[in-house]
């Protein structure tokens, strides 16, 4: 049994690294879905307070992947509009690949700007940099979040 509950485990949080890397795929709710398996089916193996970390990093990973982009596109001078843009734009993005999916962030916000308010080509820019900005943020704190879930589960699993 303790070698069936390793192995889910074990895949989970490997395919959750993988989703942290990958915009398709749900990574910090992946390795968080592990920790709890593992921690339901092996109770004696992890403590609650381990899990609770981890769940507190997983929101923490949320909130930097709703809130990045926007913040940066309002920074970089967007307006509403720009943020809405930079949306569709990473949807649009990340159905081919993460450069396309920074790419599609930075003319999404563009774009929308440009159609919704009468800007300059340097305040476009400046909006659409703020976007690709704020993604690449959103992005390193999102691949930070599931490192540190990872490390903690290990840290406290294989301690016990």
């Amino acid at each position: 049994m303790p070698i069936l509950v390793w192995s889910l485990t074990i895949l989970l949080l490997a395919g959750g690294l993988v989703g942290a890397f990958l915009p398709l795929l749900p990574g910090t709710t992946l390795i968080l879905a592990g920790v709890v398996l593992h921690k339901l089916l092996d109770p004696a193996s992890l403590s609650w307070t381990s899990v609770g970390w981890i769940a507190f990093l997983w929101l923490l990973s949320l909130v930097l992947e709703v809130t990045g982009v926007m913040i940066g596109t309002r920074l970089g001078g967007g307006s509403k509009w720009a943020m809405v843009g930079a949306g569709g734009g990473a949807l649009a993005g990340a159905l081919v690949s993460v450069p396309a999916l920074l790419l599609g962030t930075v003319l999404g916000a563009v774009f929308a700007e440009r159609l919704a308010r009468e800007r300059n080509l340097r305040e476009l820019l400046l909006a659409g940099m703020g976007a690709g900005l704020g993604f690449c943020f959103s992005y390193l704190g999102r691949l930070a979040c599931a490192c540190a879930m990872i490390g903690i589960f290990l840290f406290a699993a294989l301690r016990a």
